[in-house]
């Protein structure tokens, strides 16, 4: 029995196929080939990658991977933010977040965005004592007129005693909410239960509605516009006595056995406790363990050196704020009117201690 021309020349194409994978088998038989292989293709890659870089095609990601901030969100920082609108000072953190100077702001975009994507913002205050007598009224209408100016606004007023809650007419897009918080026996524990009293307003009422949320001192003054530049995910405060010093001459708690522990050689800046903001959830993590780091302090029969601020403090060296604030956002005229403060858009009233921290 005969094979067809046709069956005989498939009978050899097969015969050669079989033939080539096996000497192809013998000489990769150390992976050569594949490795010649797989080698190309990394080039081509790294090629791919390089030229990419050379191109310098920015996305949202990139963004956000190269700088802290994290509003407004779908801008470029570089968009709203000009790091060269002030060259006496640092306007980016060693993290890459902003601190905001006068000067360093796109206000234009910023007005535009915020237009297009409107927030609520809150901003909580506590009044106990003569601090409700004496600072209250001011505070509430220097903020009706300068803080976030055509936004929405709610006003988280914390007081021990309502019937002397100041009547006064806010603006439009403005809401006051008052609550009844107890009166501590020393102003130092008033001063940090303020951060157990704002975890529970966020967990009960604040994150349902507001977008972000700020909390001061009530013995400050609003002089100018204090805007949206402002918002992020964590901001924190400059202190005016400190953003020229050294970092060995901030005061920070410096007892080991303190939950506000931070030695000499570590820190960043000294923030203020005076004003901190973010997004409510941000600050409920944040009230939380300074709350929780206080406790333990106070278990331990310990009192942190400036109190809650130096909890804080110890917070933001752990957790780094997406925005910084300059002296201008809290400023103390005591110092005076330097040169690089421009424009003070808040400061502190005069501090009449021992007026207004008797209980008498």
């Amino acid at each position: 029995m005969t094979l067809s021309r046709g069956k005989t020349a498939l009978l050899w194409i097969f015969c050669l196929v079989l033939l080539s994978l096996a000497v192809l088998a013998y000489l990769d038989r150390d992976r050569t080939l594949t490795w010649m292989y797989n080698a190309r293709s990394l080039k081509i890659t790294q090629l791919k990658n390089q030229t990419y870089k050379w191109l310098h095609v920015p996305s949202w990601s990139d963004s956000r991977q190269r700088y802290a901030n994290k509003e407004p969100k779908g801008l470029f920082l570089t968009d709203w933010f000009d790091p060269s609108g002030r060259i006496d000072y640092p306007t980016l953190t060693a993290w890459s977040a902003p601190i905001i100077w006068e000067g360093t702001v796109k206000k234009s975009v910023l007005d535009s965005y915020y237009e297009q994507h409107p927030v609520t913002v809150g901003l909580t205050v506590f009044a106990i004592g003569k601090y409700l007598d004496k600072y209250l009224k001011n505070f509430l209408l220097s903020a009706d007129t300068f803080f976030m100016a055509g936004h929405n606004v709610i006003f988280y007023t914390m007081v021990d005693d309502l019937s002397k809650l100041p009547q006064i007419k806010l603006g439009p897009l403005r809401t006051l909410k008052p609550f009844q918080v107890k009166r501590e026996n020393r102003w130092q524990d008033i001063s940090m239960m303020r951060m157990k009293v704002i975890a529970e307003l966020i967990e009960s009422q604040a994150r349902h509605e507001v977008d972000f949320l700020f909390c001061m001192d009530v013995d400050q003054l609003f002089h100018s516009e204090y805007g949206v530049e402002t918002l992020d995910e964590s901001v924190a405060q400059l202190h005016a006595w400190f953003y020229k010093a050294d970092q060995d001459s901030f005061t920070y708690e410096r007892s080991p056995e303190s939950a506000a522990y931070i030695p000499y050689g570590e820190g960043d800046y000294y923030y203020h406790g005076a004003v901190f903001g973010g997004t409510p959830q941000h600050i409920l993590n944040l009230t939380r363990q300074c709350y929780e780091a206080i406790k333990h302090d106070k278990e331990e029969g310990l009192e942190a050196v400036w109190h809650d601020e130096s909890h804080l403090n110890k917070y933001y060296l752990l957790h780094k704020p997406t925005k910084v604030l300059s002296p201008e956002y809290c400023w103390d005229y005591k110092i005076g009117s330097p040169y690089d403060i421009q424009n003070v858009k808040l400061s502190w009233m005069p501090k009449e201690y021992g007026e207004v921290r008797s209980n008498s």
